[in-house]
C-alpha cells in the first residue's frame, strides 16, 4: 500500500482532528480506522470462522495468518465503504447490510523501525457458504485461507490450547497452483491482537451464531 495514502485522524476519544498519510499515522502514532471482516462458515461438524494467509511480501506481518479480510478506512470514506476490501482481497461483492457488526476496538501495535500502529478497528462479521475454492484471492495480498473450527480457534486465542487445526488451499507467491493443506497453527502464526479485541470478536461470534443454529 502506498505510504502517501490519507486517512482520517483522531484522538484517544475517537474525535476527528485531520488528515495524515499514512506514513505520518505510523511514523507517529496517530489514531485512524479500519475495517475489518472475519467470514463464518457452518460445516458439517460446526462453524468455522475463515483465516487469510498474508501474502510473503507483505509489508508488515508476511505469511501471517489474519483476519479474513481488512483495510484501513480512507480520509473521506465509511465505515460502510470498508466492503470493497472483501470485494478487493476475497472476490466477493457484500452489501453492508449483509455484515454483522460486532464493536469498535481500539488497539495500538508497535511496528519496525519505532513505528506505532493505532487503530479504531470496526470488527464485522459475515456468514457465507462459499466453498474455499470459490474466492477469488487478491495475488499481491492474499496467498491462502484457512478454516478453522470456531471452538477450536476460541480455546486457542484465548490461551486455553497451543494449537488449532487448519484447513484450507495455499496459492504460489503469483496466485496459482492452489494446494489443499490441514495442519495445526498456533498463536504465532497468526498477526497479533488484544485479548480485548478478541473478547468483542468472540461475543459477536456468539450472537451471530446463535441466531443462525435457531
Amino acid at each position: 500500500m502506498a505510504q502517501d495514502e490519507c486517512f482520517d485522524i483522531f484522538d484517544e476519544h475517537m474525535n476527528p482532528i485531520g488528515m495524515a498519510s499514512r506514513r505520518e499515522a505510523h511514523e507517529q502514532g496517530m489514531w485512524h480506522r479500519t475495517f475489518h471482516c472475519w467470514v463464518l462458515r457452518k460445516g458439517s461438524s460446526g462453524w468455522e470462522i475463515l483465516l487469510q494467509l498474508r501474502h510473503k511480501d507483505k509489508d508488515t506481518y508476511p505469511g501471517l495468518l489474519d483476519v479474513s479480510s481488512a483495510g484501513h478506512l480512507l480520509a473521506g470514506e465509511q465505515v460502510e465503504d470498508g466492503v470493497r476490501e472483501l470485494e478487493e482481497e476475497l472476490g466477493i461483492g457484500v452489501p453492508y447490510s449483509e455484515l454483522f457488526f460486532a464493536s469498535v476496538s481500539a488497539d495500538e501495535t508497535f511496528l519496525p523501525d519505532g513505528w506505532i500502529d493505532r487503530e479504531f478497528s470496526y470488527i464485522h462479521l459475515y456468514a457465507c457458504a462459499l466453498p474455499l475454492e470459490a474466492y477469488k484471492l487478491q495475488p499481491e495480498e492474499v496467498s491462502g485461507l484457512l478454516a478453522v473450527p470456531v471452538e477450536e480457534w476460541e480455546a486457542l486465542v484465548r490461551g486455553n490450547a497451543e494449537s488449532a487445526s487448519a484447513h484450507g488451499i495455499i496459492y504460489d507467491e503469483w496466485g496459482h497452483s492452489p494446494q489443499k493443506v490441514g495442519r495445526r497453527i498456533t498463536l504465532e502464526d497468526m498477526t497479533p491482537n488484544s485479548q480485548s479485541y478478541y473478547d468483542k470478536l468472540l461475543a459477536g461470534i456468539g450472537q451471530l451464531t446463535r441466531g443462525r443454529n435457531r
